[in-house]
């Protein structure tokens, strides 16, 4: 009987078959196709370059040994890799690529003193005086692929997440930078790797921290003189995700540390997840050899949701909480809630709410109400740059002169009230509104603020500037 690609996969099939689990056959067995056999090399097609990378790592011994029992020893295998994401044509790219089938390399042997392994590190996470426990991940469960609804506009971010989660620290996307406006699910996606990790992998240290709280612990860390400890700490992790990544400009010392930290876990192969609600080349205040290791993988955008995907996440919200609501009402959300999925969210909660504690049944009349309070409050996220250029308009300058060194009296208030209400109205360090200001240090910025609170109590026009300001810049 002569062999056939086909024949030959089927026997392969079944000797793979009685060796794995089923789920694991399932997963990455069923879609393979064989395509030709030629000689002693065996074609096969996979669904991705993941799939093929996944196949090389975890199941190679297992080919290599099915296909000598069919083709003998000098049989090859050849993988016939669907590209995705091809954007010049409507048919896949095909790529074909030679099995490697190569050993792991042996572990480098390296003496180390015994002293080393007897010194304990201090874990910032836990109370100095009680015992040293196991390092918690902080990730809410909660936050995870299956409830984060894939749409046009995070498609890109939900595959390198998932591609990050399947193989942390081993693709190409490390550091992974997952950036966009307020309520667009940078977080929840954060999460969601961090937890699809921990189910995958077991056993590697995954850890979710804030910027914010990544700082004070570094402060601590210096005040009580145990900097060291640290950074060791945040080498031992396998996958850090730091959330908020902008708050960490106008920081010098907390950049420093984490350069440090940073470069360690690169290089030796674990995975860094950041968010930022701005893109690299927005952050101001971030030190360029920081910035440049935050583009050295993939930046992945979320953008607002499309109508589509917005009907997909009400559906989805409803569905979890098993509530049924007309077609008509979400609709309604859908194409009145545009900015963030948290408002999106925040509707539906509001809807429950009012349907369960003042009785009244879902209507189209009880979301326009609810609709309006959301539109009405949402206010837009207002920029340094923007804050600015009205100030500058209203004083009839442009923003060069807003920011000369000039000590005009007209020129310094105007300067000294962009400061104030970039204070007030954003969430940027003092040491950060200087630098955008006319580089000015932070001292310089928290005088302008108390000098306006001084001058809106004393002086009649004063006041009447930051009125009209405020009216402008709110509206």
């Amino acid at each position: 009987m002569t062999k056939t690609a086909q024949s030959v996969w089927n026997e392969c099939l079944s000797f793979i078959k009685d060796n794995i689990k089923p789920q694991a056959y399932k997963t990455w067995f069923e879609p393979i196709k064989p395509i030709k056999l030629s000689g002693e090399a065996l074609t096969i097609q996979v669904p991705s370059k993941f799939f093929y990378e996944w196949l090389e790592e975890h199941y190679i011994k297992l080919l290599r040994v099915a296909l000598v029992r069919e083709l003998g020893n000098d049989a090859k295998l050849i993988y016939d890799v669907r590209m995705e994401n091809t954007y010049s044509s409507n048919r896949p790219q095909i790529v074909k690529i030679p099995s490697s089938n190569r050993d792991p390399l042996k572990p480098q042997k390296v003496a180390v003193s015994l002293e080393v392994d007897k010194r304990e590190l201090r874990n910032p996470f836990v109370i100095p005086g009680l015992q040293k426990v196991r390092i918690e991940s902080q990730l809410n469960p909660n936050y995870n692929f299956k409830n984060f609804v894939e749409g046009d506009s995070n498609r890109l971010a939900r595959s390198a997440g998932m591609a990050v989660a399947n193989k942390p620290g081993g693709t190409s996307f490390n550091p992974l930078l997952i950036y966009g406006g307020v309520g667009l699910g940078k977080t929840h996606l954060a999460h969601a790797i961090g937890v699809e990790i921990k189910d995958k992998y077991p056993e590697k240290t995954v850890l979710y921290i804030s910027s914010e709280k990544f700082t004070q612990q570094f402060i601590d860390s210096v005040k009580s003189n145990t900097r060291n400890d640290f950074i060791h700490f945040y080498q031992m992790i396998d996958v850090l995700v730091i959330d908020d990544v902008q708050f960490l400009s106008g920081k010098a010392g907390t950049q420093d540390v984490f350069f440090h930290i940073f470069n360690h876990l690169h290089q030796n192969g674990k995975q860094v997840i950041l968010t930022s609600d701005k893109a690299p080349v927005d952050m101001q205040d971030i030190e360029q050899r920081l910035l440049s290791r935050f583009k050295w993988g993939l930046s992945a955008e979320l953008q607002a949701p499309d109508y589509e995907t917005r009907i997909s996440i009400l559906q989805n919200k409803l569905f979890r909480d098993g509530v049924e609501m007309e077609d008509e009402i979400v609709e309604y959300i859908a194409k009145n809630i545009k900015s963030n999925v948290r408002e999106l969210e925040g509707v539906i909660i509001s809807m429950i709410a009012q349907a369960s504690f003042n009785r009244k049944e879902f209507s189209l009349e009880l979301a326009k109400q609810i609709v309006d309070k959301f539109v009405k409050n949402t206010k837009k996220e207002v920029s340094i740059d923007y804050i600015q250029k009205v100030v500058s308009k209203y004083f009839d300058m442009d923003v060069v002169t807003l920011q000369s060194k000039t000590r005009k009296r007209h020129i310094v208030q105007a300067r000294q009230l962009a400061m104030y209400f970039a204070k007030r109205m954003t969430k940027t360090s003092l040491a950060s509104i200087g630098s955008q200001i006319g580089q000015r240090d932070h001292a310089t910025v928290l005088h302008a603020c108390k000098t306006v609170d001084n001058l809106t109590e004393t002086d009649k026009q004063f006041r009447k500037y930051v009125e009209d300001l405020t009216k402008k810049l709110t509206f």
